[in-house]
């Protein structure tokens, strides 16, 4: 099921002017409520800012929510990585990038922004899941692995005249709930990032990398050949190399 449009951008003019006015406004209340600790608030205030996704018909709310999804994600995720440093100008980081996701990123509908508002989406969801929940339940992280990934998947392939999208998406968020269910077991970290993360984040970008130069008739046997084998590499190492005691690295 397609999703109807939920939000509409002006081009020009004084609506164009005030729809800058209120994305721009959106950033500096979280960051603002952040600071004086109501950060359910500035969660609560993106929610409300999606209201459009509601304004149609219910048998449309689930498709809107799967098209929103990633956008959601990106900014509870730079909300909460805000309210997770107490240094004022680490929030005005956050803030910042935020901003620039709805001012400059967010509006854009070529192949490469929207392959970037996907895998954007999914490294700051699953950074969130795993820095911030690494001590749920495996249930738990296996349901937030597979949502993110789905969501991420599906937003990417809309770029794409793919008649499989919705299986394709399946597929991944399938495969990385599967991996995520291995490793929730282990659950290693470089630093504050999860190996899982680094290792979605390796297959999830090179997978799509060869989808999008096939998809664009540039994708060569050799070519094919090179990515696969930088992405074994990878893989490779992270497994020899990672400490399997579960120790933080």
């Amino acid at each position: 099921m397609r999703a109807l449009p939920a939000r509409i951008k002006p081009s020009r003019g004084f609506s164009h002017i005030f729809y800058l006015g209120l994305n721009l406004l959106l950033p500096i209340l979280a960051y603002i409520l952040v600071r004086i600790d109501f950060v359910s608030i500035a969660i609560l205030l993106i929610v409300l800012s999606k209201w459009r996704m509601f304004a149609v018909r219910p048998r449309y709310w689930m498709a809107n929510l799967i098209g929103n999804g990633v956008d959601i994600m990106v900014a509870v995720s730079l909300v909460l990585f805000m309210a997770s440093t107490t240094g004022g100008w680490w929030q005005l980081f956050w803030m910042v990038l935020y901003g620039g996701w709805l001012l400059w990123l967010k509006p854009r509908y070529d192949v490469l922004s929207v392959s970037a508002q996907a895998m954007i989406g999914q490294l700051l969801g699953l950074s969130l899941l795993y820095l911030k929940f690494g001590d749920s339940s495996i249930v738990g992280l296996v349901a937030g692995t597979w949502l993110v990934t789905y969501l991420s998947a599906r937003h990417y392939l809309t770029s794409f005249e793919e008649p499989h999208s919705a299986l394709l998406a399946h597929i991944w968020a399938y495969f990385s709930a599967s991996l995520a269910f291995v490793l929730a077991h282990w659950l290693l970290f470089y630093g504050t990032v999860a190996q899982i993360i680094v290792i979605l984040t390796t297959i999830g970008y090179g997978l799509a990398a060869l989808y999008y130069l096939d998809a664009t008739e540039r994708l060569s046997g050799l070519l094919r050949r090179q990515m696969l084998g930088i992405m074994l590499a990878i893989l490779f190492i992270i497994i020899v190399f990672s400490n399997w005691t579960g120790a933080t690295l």
